[in-house]
């Protein structure tokens, strides 16, 4: 039963979506598989979106919009709706990220969500969230994958990510996603928007044991986001910030030179080849 029959508060984007659907639909006197024929879609297809087991396409919205008389409503929602669904605490981050000039991103034990493959960002929901469903993990999946759009603008932010060696070496899903996680970040550094560096473990102890993000702005100061195990926090304090761009200075000349970090990570990839 969908969260809307249910007469709950829509907790996604897509369930928010899907129950304004039903209720336009509803008012409209139409079955779902009338609304199906009338927008070229199935009625299995408006089953799962009125459930919000999956966000309708842009040109469904087009379609509702068209179907209901509604010009443009549901095409502004279902946008609306696609930038939904992070938890409320990540929001503030996640709309700073999009406006930041640099992104500069020290990884601890995992690596950071904008660089991540699908499979790897699934196998690190699946442990996070062990109880949820398939279509569950698929959304959260989405939304991380979602913020990679950010480096697909004209002019990009300049993205800076120290990964800690431990994010090469931890096992994530096993050798086949590591390969292509590693893969992918030979890939994506190859982008002159994108320098990543690796903190080897014989550097020592860093001067940060816990990720962390600074944010940087045109015309604005930078902003520090950190996490604990069941939240996030942007802050501002100016002595704050400061200490954590010092830290990151220091973690950048403790860690490989950008080539020789792809070299190491492309020695971890032909290690995991032979397992």
């Amino acid at each position: 039963m969908s969260e809307a029959t249910e007469g709950q508060e829509p907790s996604t984007g897509a369930a928010f979506f899907g129950a304004e659907v039903r209720a336009w639909r509803l008012q409209a006197a139409l079955s779902q598989r009338e609304l199906g024929l009338r927008a070229n879609y199935g009625q299995q297809y408006v089953a799962k979106v009125e459930a919000g087991e999956r966000l309708a396409s842009p040109e469904f919205a087009d379609a509702c919009d068209e179907v209901f008389g509604t010009p443009g409503t549901f095409a502004r929602l279902r946008k609306r709706a696609s930038q939904h669904g992070y938890p409320d605490w990540f929001v503030p981050y996640v709309q700073l990220e999009r406006q930041a000039v640099s992104i500069l991103d020290y990884s601890g034990p995992l690596i950071m969500g904008m660089l991540q493959t699908p499979e790897y960002a699934r196998e690190v929901f699946r442990a996070v969230h062990p109880r949820a469903s398939a279509s569950e993990i698929d959304a959260k999946v989405e939304r991380r994958l979602r913020r990679r759009e950010v480096m697909e603008r004209d002019t990009p932010p300049l993205l800076w990510c120290i990964l800690d060696e431990s994010c090469l070496r931890r096992m994530v899903g096993g050798p086949d996603v590591m390969r292509t996680q590693l893969a992918h970040l030979v890939q994506v550094s190859e982008s002159p928007h994108i320098t990543i560096q690796v903190l080897p473990f014989s550097s020592g102890a860093p001067t940060r044991h816990m990720p962390f993000t600074l944010l940087k702005f045109q015309d604005e100061p930078s902003l520090l986001y950190v996490e604990n195990p069941v939240s996030g926090h942007v802050i501002d304090s100016p002595p704050v910030v400061e200490d954590s761009e010092v830290a990151y200075d220091r973690l950048r000349a403790d860690a490989l030179s950008p080539e020789m970090s792809i070299s190491m990570i492309r020695r971890v990839m032909e290690e995991l080849a032979d397992e």
